[in-house]
């Protein structure tokens, strides 16, 4: 698994039947994936649960890889 790396931006545009996310970090790299309805839709509801839940003095960093 690669280091992990500051996110500076994210864009998502429609490509065909499926959306296309470029994040981009801190260092200038950028990765490309594309992804269905569906997977965004899951996207945004982990997302939206992770903004939504406490945060504690243990949340200071990322979590560990499955």
């Amino acid at each position: 698994m690669s280091a992990l790396k500051i996110l500076a931006r994210i864009l998502a545009t429609r490509v065909g039947p499926h959306i296309e996310l470029a994040v981009e970090a801190e260092t200038g790299e950028v990765l490309k994936v594309l992804a269905t309805e569906d997977q965004i839709d899951r996207l945004v509801d982990e997302l939206e649960d992770l903004l939504n839940s406490p945060t504690g003095p243990e949340d200071d960093g990322p979590p560990e890889a499955a």
